[in-house]
């Protein structure tokens, strides 16, 4: 994911989403800018996961070149979020919007299907990435 400020962006996924960071560097030229098709390539990235391993987020800051920003909606082809479960899905949505988030809708009643009696909504990091905070039924 690409974001404005490292910094920012690890108040968000790491001290308030609670994730760890596993690897933190900076690249420049070479592989990474074939891999990203850009030139004159320098970054700042940090790859995160939540304690205990699985899959990770990588987060990347470009100092060059720098981009602008793309805020897709949920029906845009090639939008994706990250959906996170929690136990209490109040106290999590606080301290997202503290760390800079903002809601997309109040908590959302799952009223059918195999999630039916938990609860859901869109929270968007400081520069528009979606995470949906998730609640199983009790």
């Amino acid at each position: 994911m690409t974001v404005s400020s490292l910094e920012r962006a690890l108040a968000f996924w790491r001290d308030a989403l609670g994730m760890e960071v596993v690897l933190a560097q900076e690249a420049a030229g070479g592989y990474f800018e074939q891999i990203v098709g850009e030139h004159d390539v320098r970054v700042r990235m940090a790859q995160l996961a939540f304690p205990g391993g699985g899959p990770r987020i990588e987060l990347f800051e470009f100092a060059s070149p720098r981009g602008g920003r793309h805020e897709a909606r949920p029906a845009d082809v090639g939008f994706a979020h990250v959906c996170v479960a929690c136990d209490d899905l109040d106290v999590l949505v606080a301290r997202l919007v503290e760390a800079g988030g903002s809601t997309v809708s109040e908590p959302v009643a799952i009223d059918r299907g195999a999630n039916a009696g938990g609860r859901a909504l869109y929270v968007r990091d400081p520069d528009g990435h979606v995470v949906e905070v998730f609640e199983a039924p009790r």
